[in-house]
């Protein structure tokens, strides 16, 4: 089988998306497992007293003078049940917003270093050889500022 010059590009490019899926994909996956486990703990009527409880404790605390002023919770059951049972969509979609964002955003810094590298080629390294020479011929011939070890250019004495 023979491979043409632009078949390790689109290896790259397979495997990027597949660690893409992957990302995007795994950790909705787990969060549904776990989600699954929490929302039968936080359903047991233990939790829910406890909820009760802290409910009452706040309402007996809102009243009181004090650096804190304590504010009782309006739902009626506990937030990560709450959170857990009606809002795990936005969860995921936010997971996947992000993601997507984030692997577009690499995507295009990669075609663009790529496109950098397609164009300047392989003697991009001759251009630091020639300025670096070109830098130590200026020096010697005293067209670059130089100072004494303890003056900078403003002037002042170096640090003590």
């Amino acid at each position: 089988m023979k491979r043409t010059p632009g078949h390790r590009s689109w290896v790259a490019a397979g495997a990027g998306l597949l660690a893409v899926a992957a990302v995007m994909a795994g950790p909705p996956w787990a969060f549904l497992r776990w989600r699954e486990t929490r929302l039968v703990a936080l359903s047991t009527p233990e939790v829910q007293a406890d909820w009760d409880a802290f409910r009452t404790q706040m309402r007996r605390e809102s009243g009181r003078d004090g650096p804190v002023q304590r504010k009782v919770p309006k739902s009626a059951e506990p937030p990560e049940l709450v959170w857990l049972r009606d809002y795990w969509r936005l969860a995921i979609t936010a997971w996947v917003v992000f993601v997507s964002l984030a692997a577009g955003f690499i995507a295009l810094l990669a075609r663009g270093a790529a496109a950098s590298a397609a164009q300047h080629g392989p003697g991009r390294g001759r251009h630091h050889e020639k300025q670096h020479h070109r830098d130590a011929q200026n020096s010697h011939e005293g067209k670059h500022a130089t100072y004494p070890a303890e003056e900078t250019p403003g002037g002042d004495r170096g640090t003590p």
